[in-house]
């Protein structure tokens, strides 16, 4: 990847000049890097003309992407049009900062990442608080222990206004937030939900509460408003040691607040002991000039920003399932990251699984999925939707499990057995919901190639034999020969099957692939043929 000469300065357009973009524009104006300003607002551009005669004014986009002369584009554009002016000017060798969010799909986002790094462009997301000096000292602090172990983190962004039609409070406020979060967790989140309320349009959040979960036990909240009687920007860190405070709407010199509060422990009863507030002192920069000066270094060393894609994927990830919960009355959406990438194996990012599970190749685990503690799956398995398998669970080689099937602790499945879909595995046999009786489970087990049909139940305590059928709707009370078609409620046998599936002749003869049997114990076997036989046939 090849620098920007060093000896000179690098140039810098700013597109969309509005609410915020202004800010950006006055920036780089003032570091000498500002070569042109477009707006599709002519009047506004004309204000701009009078205040930076040296910069460049155009509606033109197009224009903004055919000019070699510059090296940076700046992107304060409606979130709607972020991945596609992005896009553009990535494959216009520039290199691009944009406005958070990074882009509102997640497909999007990836994509733009794919061509930033095709192209070897700097690609930057602005979440401007990463370079706020008092959160910058804060996350020193949490990275060298001074606060302990952090137990939870949450964050207030509320204020009366700026009100916006084009997205909601949670794609608005959140994303600073949620990017200081993560940044201080050092991992990512496994569960998000979210509330809120929509006061003046029955479409757009004006109040979410964002709740995030990680594996390490850390908590963080999120709470953002426009609807609040005044202004409060507050991130609040909680060690077991110390606590701190970043107040962004403090004065300079308390900013930062370092609270080393103790809990002393008395006659087994946790006792606070407060401590003053020790104000830390960190240098007074603007924020927005430290991250505008974060990318001009970035285009000329061709270093990776703080805030690059990749954090900007995660922050959005976060985000999408915020959104996903709060549109589902707070329901809980499990997260992780794509540890399974690398994998032989599929599981859909709905799914989860717990630690110490092993699964085989080729295995495919599909939406909203939970595998449980201490269970092995095979290789070459189609685990369904909304399955549940678990714990110390076993199940064999290219077995099929459908939707809405749960395979509780004490069922063991062995190679290429079908469950159709809702059949139902019991693994206590006289269940009550006030007494435990775990302890008395009746294991289940399914022997090779056995076929268990929709809505099936399975009485726990038997054994259901190989390339035995439970036929739809069934409740298997008994055991299963091999080879067994059960039928009914509670099931009797009404014949025999084949491997392949299809039902016996009355001579044990199947019709489909010529396969005979012979009876073995309670159960079929395939029929030898007898070698002197075959000499005569």
């Amino acid at each position: 990847m090849s620098s920007v000469d060093s000896s000179r300065n690098v140039s810098i357009a700013v597109v969309g000049a509005g609410y915020w973009g202004k800010n950006l524009v006055r920036n780089y104006a003032e570091l000498g890097v500002l070569h042109s300003i477009c707006d599709t607002n002519s009047s506004a551009l004309e204000g701009f003309q009078n205040q930076y005669p040296n910069a460049r004014c155009t509606i033109s986009y197009q224009e903004i992407l055919d000019n070699p002369e510059i090296d940076g584009v700046v992107l304060a554009v409606p979130a709607a049009m972020h991945s596609s002016f992005a896009t553009e000017a990535l494959l216009s060798e520039k290199d691009v900062y944009v406005e958070k969010p990074l882009a509102l799909d997640l497909d999007d986002a990836d994509e733009l990442l794919d061509i930033a790094t095709a192209h070897s462009r700097i690609l930057m997301v602005g979440h401007l608080l990463q370079y706020h000096p008092a959160f910058i000292r804060l996350k020193d602090m949490v990275k060298n222990g001074a606060l302990g172990r952090i137990n939870y983190i949450y964050s207030n962004r509320l204020s009366f206004g700026k009100i916006r039609r084009e997205e909601d409070i949670l794609w608005s406020f959140a994303p600073h937030d949620i990017s200081m979060i993560l940044s201080l967790a050092s991992e990512f989140p496994e569960t998000v939900s979210a509330i809120g309320g929509n006061y003046l349009h029955k479409r757009i959040a004006d109040v979410t509460t964002t709740h995030i979960e990680f594996s390490s036990g850390l908590k963080a909240h999120v709470f953002v408003s426009w609807l609040h009687p005044y202004k409060e920007q507050k991130l609040i860190v909680v060690g077991d040691k110390q606590m701190a405070v970043f107040n962004d709407t403090s004065p300079w010199g308390e900013k930062l607040l370092l609270y080393p509060h103790n809990i002393n422990w008395k006659q087994g009863q946790p006792v606070p002991d407060k401590k003053e507030a020790l104000k830390e002192d960190v240098p007074q920069i603007e924020p927005l000039r430290a991250e505008c000066e974060h990318f001009i270094e970035c285009i000329k060393t061709r270093g990776t920003p703080i805030t690059d894609a990749k954090e900007g994927i995660d922050v959005l990830k976060v985000l999408k399932a915020s959104q996903e919960s709060l549109n589902n009355n707070g329901k809980k959406i499990y997260l992780k990251p794509d540890i399974y990438a690398a994998k032989p194996f599929f599981v859909h990012e709905s799914s989860y699984i717990d630690k110490d599970v092993i699964i085989g190749k080729g295995t495919k685990i599909w939406h909203f999925s939970h595998i449980l503690r201490n269970s092995r799956i095979g290789q070459g398995c189609t685990i369904g939707q909304n399955v549940v398998i678990g714990p110390d669970v076993a199940i064999g080689n290219g077995c099929k499990i459908q939707n809405n099937v749960s395979i509780y602790k004490g069922v063991t499945l062995k190679d290429n057995i079908f469950c159709g879909p809702s059949m139902v595995f019991t693994n206590v046999f006289n269940p009550r919901a006030h007494i435990s009786r775990m302890e008395e489970t009746r294991p289940t087990l399914v022997k090779k190639g056995a076929t268990i049909g929709a809505n099936a139940t399975i009485i726990c305590g038997y054994t259901i034999g190989e390339y035995a059928f439970i036929g739809a709707g069934s409740t298997l009370t008994r055991g299963a020969p091999d080879h067994a078609l059960m039928i009914g409620s509670p099931a009797r046998q009404i014949g025999w099957m084949c491997e392949c599936g299809n039902r016996l002749d009355e001579d044990l003869r199947c019709s489909h692939c010529g396969k005979e049997y012979e009876i073995k114990g309670e159960g079929l076997k395939v029929k030898t043929v007898d070698s002197q036989e075959l000499k005569k046939q």
